[in-house]
């Protein structure tokens, strides 16, 4: 009886001291915590209802500057690239609608666009390197000579370029003998896809780059099989632009891989706004200065020379009929 009244007072006297500490703790502290934890509270909202009106004022002046240099895109583009042709060349991972988009303002330039060339992954796998080669011997013209160092994709970049570019602008519009030939087997071998007419050669190249940057054990290889090709149009050609979004401007991103090496950046212009209605315009920007002999890397990403051109320049006799 006695064992059991002491354990039950014990029990009493514990619960009654958990009460009364607990009692006084929130009577003690209730003011100045509650009053604490509301003020962090309140400069919490008041902080985040700033930044939610700065973004939206950022949304609407953005949208209202995209309207504006659309409405004005025909008239800010009008005649820089009359008379010339362009050809499409897509690389996998293109951000959709982002080729439409181009292709559009690029007609509205002036320019005649022979046709749309996709590329397949398989074409910068790295595992497939020994196809490509192969397929790139088989299908050349018979004019083509390889240099002994030559990789499967300059082989690759050569033949499927001098299928589709032309540095003439008297044969621009008209078909290599083997361009039909090299497309129709870059096709069956699943290398790219073709829309409208490309084997007619167009005098200028945009190559579009992937929407997101190469990661993993093979990426240095498969931005370089894009870089190559780039080349490759450019040399076959009077110009050629690279262009883009700002994550192809990012590490392991094949702007970045043009932008990274100065023996690059003296061939190939590269446009990192391709999402931005200015940034097509200056697309056509650089098309129209490549026919010059020049180039320049342009947008908002690193590595660049200014959100466009300095000078638009108009192409002369000689420079018209020059490599690019």
């Amino acid at each position: 009886m006695i064992d059991f009244r002491y354990h039950l007072v014990s029990i009493v006297a514990i619960f009654l001291a958990l009460s009364v500490g607990i009692v006084l703790g929130t009577t003690l502290l209730e003011d100045p915590v509650i009053k604490a934890s509301e003020l962090a509270v309140n400069q919490f909202r008041e902080g985040n209802n700033e930044l939610r009106e700065q973004v939206e004022t950022l949304q609407k002046r953005e949208a209202a500057n995209d309207a504006f240099v659309t409405g004005d895109t025909p008239r800010l583009v009008q005649d820089a690239l009359t008379g010339k042709r362009v050809v499409i060349v897509e690389a996998p991972g293109a951000a959709t609608g982002v080729p439409e988009a181009i292709q559009q303002v690029v007609e509205e330039a002036g320019a005649t666009v022979t046709g749309r060339i996709t590329l397949a992954e398989r074409y910068v796998d790295p595992a497939q390197a020994g196809f490509v080669d192969k397929l790139a011997v088989g299908a050349k013209a018979p004019e083509t000579v390889f240099q002994a160092e030559d990789t499967a994709h300059d082989k690759a970049a050569e033949v499927l370029a001098g299928a589709i570019m032309t540095t003439d602008p008297g044969q621009a519009g008209e078909e290599h003998p083997a361009g039909a030939g090299i497309l129709d087997a870059f096709q069956r071998g699943g290398l790219i896809g073709v829309t409208d007419t490309p084997a007619r050669r167009a005098d200028l190249a945009l190559l579009i780059a992937p929407a997101e940057a190469y990661t993993g054990e093979g990426a240095t290889q498969q931005a370089r099989a894009l870089v190559t090709l780039a080349l490759g149009l450019d040399e076959a050609g009077q110009g050629a632009v690279l262009a883009g979004t700002q994550t192809a401007a990012a590490t392991g991103g094949v702007i970045a891989a043009i932008r990274d090496d100065a023996a690059f950046t003296e061939k190939i212009s590269t446009v990192d706004t391709t999402d931005m209605p200015a940034g097509r315009v200056v697309v056509v920007y650089a098309l129209r200065e490549q026919l010059t002999g020049l180039a320049g890397q342009y947008g908002i990403g690193p590595g660049v020379s200014g959100i466009e051109p300095s000078a638009t320049p108009t192409p002369t006799a000689a420079t018209a009929t020059s490599g690019g």
